[in-house]
């Protein structure tokens, strides 16, 4: 009892939670009923993980729970439905890949209570088949027209007419969905739903009940399940608009252009909260859109409809005969044992193309009724054996030969269905045959080629490799090369050669100033008043070369300026950096100054020793007088 009370608080607590959930995605603030239920509805089937279930893998976990086989109003416990729910999401499972794992416990549990709080709101324990059957298929993935092509197949009779009771019964059961995410007051069940889809007094084949059911608009009590559809499709659509409102520079989802003011879009958020600016009105006419096309595309198709190139209009699904292919009538031959429902020969029968050509659908139901043929004729051969072995009054009794005709015929009948079956299967299999060749030949040509390609790139790789690793004797026997490599060592040669020369010329200028420096602080020095024999008699000095001095470029200028008095040095020691044209016209503007300084010197001494020679000359006439 305590872990019955504990059970059942956990499954209130997971119930609260998957609805806590879905009000805070705030989905009430959306105006209109049709997309509000429409967005409430897709964020339980993402929720419980059921858009990655397509319709065909649901009607494959009905066949694997034995649920084709019971009547639609057989009510099976909650225990019965949990496994029917592990089954698919097991299945899931192992389709998906292994990054894309789902919590299969969690999903489960979703999706039960979901279940539960929509179809048992009275906690009887209990739903019917039909119920399970109108849920899941009508939530999981796939396409609409394979929901309802389902559908159908459930609600119709063995001659493909819909039957207006059981239509009636999957509207109660569908507009319970509304109802369990408080859409009930738009979309909840009335008695008169059934005569605003259909009239009472027509037929409606499978081809009229998809016309009504995917027409633009669809009946108004199921206008939420195609827009359903749609939002899972438009989920990841680009628009590249701004929006009116929000000035958003771009739109994902729908796109609403109004159909009154030039130029006026909006995107689903503003639009579904009611949002409007400048003129625009939401009494406005809006056309949604689900996909861009760029002016160009439009242009060239309003062009092409102009002139006519503009394909008609393809219908909204295929056109599939009106009635459904019967089985084969063996009563004369062999007893009926065993019969499918209708509701499963229906959705047989319909997935049958009116060509006739064999479908997997139909070769499966072929392959169930001759494993049910071989099942049938070995119990009656055990029966037969049994009734050999355990009397011999069976062996004189008149039924013994009935027993015989009717095993000799159940072959019989079942040689010619085998007869006619290789017959008819012989194109097919010849065709296939033919196709696996040719499948075969393409493989073998593509591998070929593979092949090919891949010696071609090996063949490119060595030969880059081998132009890339060029060994010095093969480019010695390159003759250009080494004509190249000849004028590069000459001109190498003849630079160091005017560097060396350079160099000496520097030098000796050096050794001039030094000399020219050495002159100007001795007369510097002297008496201005000194006799001009005496100037005159010092010697001039000459330059001279130091022999410590190298004539290869290498050497800095320090080096150069090492055979040079200290005063060139001091004038040059910041010429580490400078270039050699510029010392050499510096040195050259300091000799002119100097050679300058000395002149002016020299005329200076000229013009004082004649004055004094004058002088002396006018003392001794007047001591003579």
């Amino acid at each position: 009892m305590i872990e019955e009370c504990g059970r059942r608080g956990k499954t209130m607590v997971e119930k609260r939670q998957l609805f806590m959930d879905m009000r805070a995605q705030n989905y009430d603030v959306i105006r209109l009923s049709t997309y509000r239920t429409a967005c409430k509805l897709r964020f339980v089937q993402k929720r419980c993980n059921l858009h990655l279930v397509d319709i065909w893998n649901m009607i494959e976990a009905f066949r694997d729970n034995g649920l084709n086989t019971l009547d639609h109003s057989t009510e099976i416990n909650v225990c019965r439905l949990e496994t029917i729910i592990s089954s698919i999401y097991y299945q899931l499972n192992k389709r998906l890949p292994t990054t894309h794992q789902i919590s299969v416990d969690q999903s489960i549990s979703l999706l039960l209570n979901f279940v539960i709080a929509a179809y048992d709101s009275e906690a009887h324990g209990k739903l019917t088949v039909f119920s399970v059957k109108a849920i899941l298929a009508t939530m999981c993935g796939g396409k609409i027209l394979d929901k309802l092509r389902y559908t159908f197949s459930q609600i119709s009779d063995s001659n493909g007419i819909m039957m207006y009771m059981k239509f009636d019964q999957f509207l109660r059961e569908i507009l319970k969905l509304p109802t369990a995410v408080f859409e009930g007051p738009s979309f909840g069940y009335t008695e008169h739903a059934v005569r605003t889809c259909f009239p009472q007094q027509k037929k409606i084949s499978l081809n009229m009940f998809l016309d009504t059911m995917m027409a633009d608009p669809p009946p108004q009590c199921l206008v939420w399940l195609p827009l359903m559809h749609r939002l899972a499709n438009v989920e990841n659509v680009f628009h590249p608009v701004e929006c009116s409102y929000c000035r958003s520079e771009s739109m994902m989802g729908f796109r609403y252009r109004c159909q009154q003011c030039h130029n006026y879009q909006l995107c689903q958020t503003c639009f579904w909260r009611g949002y409007a600016s400048g003129s625009h009105s939401n009494q406005h006419q809006m056309k949604e859109h689900s996909s861009w096309k760029s002016p160009a595309k439009k242009l060239g198709h309003a062009i092409s409809k102009s002139l006519g190139c503009v394909p008609s209009r393809e219908p909204p699904h295929p056109i599939y005969p009106e009635l459904p292919e019967k089985p084969l009538d063996l009563a004369h031959v062999v007893p009926q044992q065993r019969s499918l429902p209708n509701m499963n020969d229906a959705m047989v029968s319909h997935s049958v193309i009116s060509s006739g050509a064999p479908t997997p659908t139909k070769r499966l139901q072929h392959g169930l009724d001759m494993a049910n043929r071989l099942a049938d004729e070995h119990d009656l051969i055990a029966v037969y054996v049994s009734r050999l072995q355990n009397g011999t009054r069976f062996l004189d009794s008149p039924s013994r030969l009935d027993e015989e005709h009717r095993l000799i015929a159940r072959y019989a009948a079942r040689l010619a269905a085998e007869a006619g079956n290789t017959q008819r299967s012989t194109p097919e299999l010849t065709f296939n045959f033919d196709a696996n060749k040719q499948q075969r030949q393409l493989i073998a040509e593509l591998e070929n080629k593979n092949r090919e390609i891949l010696q071609e790139i090996q063949r490119l790789r060595l030969e880059h490799e081998q132009a890339s690793q060029q060994t010095p004797e093969k480019a010695q026997q390159n003759p250009t090369l080494l004509a190249e490599l000849r004028l590069l060592r000459q001109r190498k040669d003849e630079l160091e050669q005017r560097m060396s020369a350079l160099q000496e010329s520097r030098r000796e200028l050096m050794v001039q100033l030094e000399g020219l420096m050495k002159l100007l602080k001795a007369q510097a020095a002297g008496s201005p008043r000194s006799s001009p024999s005496h100037g005159a008699s010092r010697p001039m000095p000459m330059p001279v070369r130091s022999t410590s001095a190298c004539s290869t470029p290498t050497h800095g200028p320090q080096d150069s300026l090492s055979g040079v008095g200290g005063d060139v040095q001091e004038a040059f020691a910041q010429g580490a950096r400078r270039n050699l044209r510029n010392d050499l016209l510096v040195a050259a503007d300091s000799i002119t100054n100097t050679m300058s300084s000395l002149v002016k010197e020299l005329h200076s001494a000229d013009e004082g020793c004649e004055d004094e020679e004058e002088a002396e000359k006018l003392q001794n006439g007047k001591e003579r007088g």
